[in-house]
């Protein structure tokens, strides 16, 4: 799964970027037209717990791909911006499976904001329309080519053709008057029409105000403010500090702990951010355990056992027979397999079980 970090420039996503991955790419500006990847991942403390019960050789934690991308140039009469990024950019911007928009809410005079002040708002609504912009420019040529080669092909294609005009027509509407993709009510029938269009407006996305180390206090203020204002589907705001956040990553974990007492942090913000992003995926995990691994497998909410078992490998859905599966909790305070057995905790589910976060499965299959 991966994530594109989105922002207006000066808005320290390369900086969000390097906090999240532990990476160091070059920030303010530095970095140019140049394309960040890293691998993230997910903090789980069940496979810790998990991991003293069965002595595993290693322990292995889901995943997530952030890319940082550049910000795109502002469009202008007729030409839209957002197509002026290089092709792989875009490409990897369109492929992506959410948003990270990172939203400056801090102040620095060495760096002073490019419009001038501080509104986190603003610039919020300058990239939404940006990308808006784009999916427009996406629909109309679509709509152009329906209207030209659609009216051609057999009867059964050119059915095909109408449905999605019909879907286009419909998202054309949305976007002129200014809502992303992801507000329309759209049935599986018109996801599937669309899904090769990779619409940007239709990813979810995590608004990420990137606050200054003076501006933590009001930070849990400022996200419930502008959540009410950002009503959106599949959208969720939160705020963390990231200059601090990789100041953190670079100290020994007491070092840490004292810095973030004194500054008066709870808890992670760079932890809460990648769960966030696990969550606006909308994916659970699944837990397996053993002598050689004890491992958190993602797959979409929703999945059924034998999804599960395509996960671990097609070969275990090829041949299910049927998945061994006892909860975490149950797991924990009983300490064993056989003993989650012996207490009626460890049940078999056949492929159509609906797979729930924290489940600890075996697959049994023929091969």
């Amino acid at each position: 799964m991966q994530i594109a970090i989105v922002g207006l420039a000066g808005s320290g996503k390369t900086t969000v970027f390097n906090t999240l991955t532990r990476g160091h790419a070059e920030t303010g500006g530095f970095g140019g037209m140049e394309l960040h990847v890293g691998v993230v991942k997910v903090p789980d403390d069940r496979l810790e717990k998990l991991a003293a019960i069965f002595k595993p050789k290693k322990i292995v934690q889901a995943d997530v791909t952030y890319v940082d991308l550049p910000a795109p140039p502002a469009s202008t009469e007729g030409h839209v911006g957002t197509e002026d990024l290089p092709a792989e950019h875009l490409a990897r911007l369109r492929d992506s499976d959410a948003l990270l928009h990172v939203v400056r809410a801090f102040e620095d005079p060495a760096n002073p904001h490019p419009e001038g002040s501080v509104e986190p708002a603003r610039d919020i609504d300058r990239l939404d329309t940006e990308f808006i912009l784009a999916d427009l420019a996406l629909v109309d040529r679509r709509l152009e080519r329906l209207k030209t080669s659609g009216r051609h092909g057999t009867q059964a294609e050119r059915e095909s053709n109408e449905r999605e005009e019909a879907v286009i027509v419909r998202l054309k509407a949305g976007l002129e008057a200014g809502s992303p993709i992801r507000d329309l009510e759209l049935d599986p029938d018109d996801e599937k029409a669309i899904r090769g269009f990779r619409f940007l407006t239709q990813k979810p996305v995590l608004v990420l105000l990137n606050a200054g180390e003076a501006d933590l206090g009001g930070a849990g203020e400022r996200v419930q403010g502008l959540a009410a204002t950002y009503d959106h589907r599949n959208a969720l705001v939160d705020a963390l500090s990231a200059k601090i956040e990789m100041e953190l990553g670079e100290l020994e974990p007491a070092e840490a702990a004292a810095f973030m007492e004194e500054l008066g942090i709870v808890e992670s913000g760079l932890d809460r951010v990648i769960a966030l992003s696990y969550r606006l995926l909308g994916l659970i995990s699944f837990l397996t355990a053993g002598p050689d691994e004890v491992r958190a497998w993602p797959i979409r909410d929703g999945s059924s056992a034998v999804d599960a078992a395509g996960a671990i490998h097609t070969d275990l859905a090829k041949g299910f027979i049927r998945a061994e599966t006892v909860g975490y909790e149950d797991l924990l305070v009983l300490g064993s397999m056989a003993e989650a057995k012996k207490h009626g905790k460890l049940r078999s589910e056949g492929k159509t079980y609906r797979v729930r976060d924290g489940d600890v499965v075996e697959i049994l299959f023929s091969r």
